[in-house]
């Protein structure tokens, strides 16, 4: 059965329009092939391809776990969408159903949705459950990549 990685969905470029194709895992941070600006990287991930998506991927990755039945799950996906295409090249939003992968909610422990994790190559720096508005999560994304970078500093 073929790898879910092949799949390249397309995102045009927030700066010039173009349409570029994304891949779901990759080395490095997606740049638009025409004018080189970074892309907002927005992708699904499951059990069979969450370690290649989501752990092993170079920016911070901010891992909302969620389920369609979730009302507080559809407010936060819009939300963490646009935090995702502002800081285009700092961070990868992927987005896990946890009905369909209940070994990552078990994993990851989660007691409610939507849950939000912050990995940084696969180690977990900070976690978050429940939705809030765009401001909000960026401000925490943020905050989380402001302490990370003087750890390493």
């Amino acid at each position: 059965m073929p790898s879910q990685t092949v799949k390249a969905p397309v995102v045009t470029c927030p700066a010039c329009g173009k349409i570029n194709k994304v891949p779901v895992a990759a080395a490095g941070r997606p740049r638009c092939g025409n004018c080189k600006n970074p892309l907002p990287w927005i992708t699904d991930a499951g059990e069979g391809d969450f370690a290649e998506v989501a752990e092993q991927a170079t920016p911070l990755v901010v891992v909302d776990l969620w389920a369609a039945w979730c009302g507080p799950c559809r407010m936060v996906s819009p939300a963490l969408e646009r935090v995702a295409r502002e800081l285009a090249g700092t961070i990868k939003l992927v987005k896990v159903d946890v009905d369909r992968n209940p070994r990552i909610a078990q994993r990851f422990e989660v007691q409610a949705v939507p849950t939000l994790l912050i990995l940084d190559k696969g180690e977990l720096i900070a976690r978050r459950a429940g939705a809030a508005p765009a401001e909000t999560l960026r401000s925490w994304v943020e905050q989380v990549m402001t302490g990370r970078d003087s750890k390493k500093g």
